[in-house]
């Protein structure tokens, strides 16, 4: 498949591939730890709705959809710092031909998001998933980031 030659064309496919991958991931873990698939996704819209998004459980367009989109948005700007330094097109700062390049750029981002996250921005811009998940399931989570973020410059020519 041809990707788009833009670091913001390549950036939302990507980031639609990781929205994607960690929105599964967080539903699969909030089924699993909180007996509702939608409970995580809603805590992330938190950020909207304040603390009272995270009391909800059952899905809504207001808090299941809105954080879906705040999680979406949020892998798409990751996607765009991984797209610009680590798989774009010629002279990414880890360029090489290897498939551990970008896999090594992706978990460099995925990393850089879970600080960014849980340590440098305020509790009221965090994603949320904390409200319900265990620490294993956070790092499952960020883990299916970096698999979206390399998901896309493997299944995709960039020549």
């Amino acid at each position: 498949m041809q990707l788009g030659k833009t670091v913001t064309a390549r950036s939302l496919v990507t980031g639609t591939l990781a929205g994607m991958a960690t929105a599964l991931a967080t539903a699969m873990n909030g089924k699993r730890e909180a007996g509702s698939y939608a409970a995580p996704l809603n805590a992330t819209s938190h950020i909207l709705w304040g603390d009272e998004a995270a009391r909800h459980d059952d899905v809504s367009m207001k808090y299941t959809a809105s954080g879906f989109l705040l999680n979406h948005a949020a892998a798409i700007m990751w996607a765009a710092i991984y797209e610009k330094w680590f798989a774009g097109r010629r002279g990414g700062v880890l360029k090489g031909g290897s498939a551990m390049t970008p896999a090594l750029g992706a978990a460099l981002v995925s990393a850089g998001a879970y600080v960014t996250d849980y340590h440098l921005v305020p509790k009221r811009f965090t994603p949320g998933y904390e409200y319900h998940l265990s620490g294993k399931s956070m790092a499952l989570i960020y883990g299916a980031l970096a698999l979206g973020l390399v998901a896309s410059t493997l299944l995709t020519d960039r020549d």
